[in-house]
């Protein structure tokens, strides 16, 4: 749309399914290279991915042009695909359903790829279940903490 002008920086994080650790260090770069492809063809524009063997942060400046759910489900869809083509775990590769989504201004932005940039050293300190339940209440988003996550059945 002509005249339309944004500044939109959006930090996402989701999981592995049950978080299990199947995003192995030896691959894992390319899986970011691979989602860092899928965010840019679609016209926005990636600032930070990383994350460790269970969960993945991603920053990046959201265009208007398209839903985050509809970016959200094709990053993931994608990935996974790619994933499983690739051969890179023993079993089916899956996200878990949903994800985390948080805004930031753009004085926030290079403290935000900081903490995406450290999270190997984050997690030896703090779960991924600790530090998800943490964001969501200090960003105040309301949530029922029996359907954050998809435990092993």
């Amino acid at each position: 749309m002509n005249n339309t002008y944004t500044q939109i920086h959006i930090h996402t994080v989701f999981a592995v399914k049950y978080r299990e650790a199947l995003i192995k260090a030896d691959w894992r770069d390319n899986l970011y290279k691979y989602i860092n492809t899928i965010i840019k063809e679609q016209g926005h524009k990636p600032l930070a991915i990383g994350g460790t063997s269970n969960h993945i942060h991603i920053l990046f400046g959201f265009r208007p042009s398209q839903s985050l759910s509809s970016l959200m489900l094709r990053i993931k869809r994608e990935s996974s695909e790619w994933i499983n083509l690739e051969g890179f775990t023993p079993c089916r590769f899956q996200w878990q359903n949903g994800y985390g989504a948080f805004s930031y201004t753009k004085s926030h932005v290079s403290r935000v790829i900081q903490y995406i940039r450290n999270q190997e050293a984050h997690h030896a300190k703090k779960s991924f279940r600790e530090e998800y339940l943490n964001m969501l209440r200090k960003n105040d988003v309301k949530f029922d903490e029996r359907y954050i996550f998809d435990d092993v059945s």
